[in-house]
């Protein structure tokens, strides 16, 4: 067996370190796309919630401050046989 030439060896090497690195960059850039993602997802929904929060607190003023009107029966009418 004949040994490979130091300069292919090291061709192939850098080949390989380049895909790789590129690899993890593509992977790293994920990571943060997902993070920003996650982190706008976040805010978005404390903002609904406190949203939720103060609307229901208005809408419970608004109740204490005026209550409903009981509602009216209406006569029950007999079954006619």
């Amino acid at each position: 067996m004949s040994k490979p030439s130091p300069s292919r060896m090291s061709a192939a090497r850098r080949n390989a370190e380049t895909i790789l690195s590129q690899s993890q960059k593509r992977q790293e850039n994920f990571r943060l796309e997902q993070k920003l993602a996650q982190d706008a997802m976040t805010k978005k929904i404390e903002r609904l919630r406190e949203l939720r929060l103060a609307k229901e607190a208005a809408d419970k003023e608004a109740e204490t401050a005026n209550p409903p009107a009981p509602k009216a029966r209406k006569a029950r009418r007999s079954k006619q046989t």
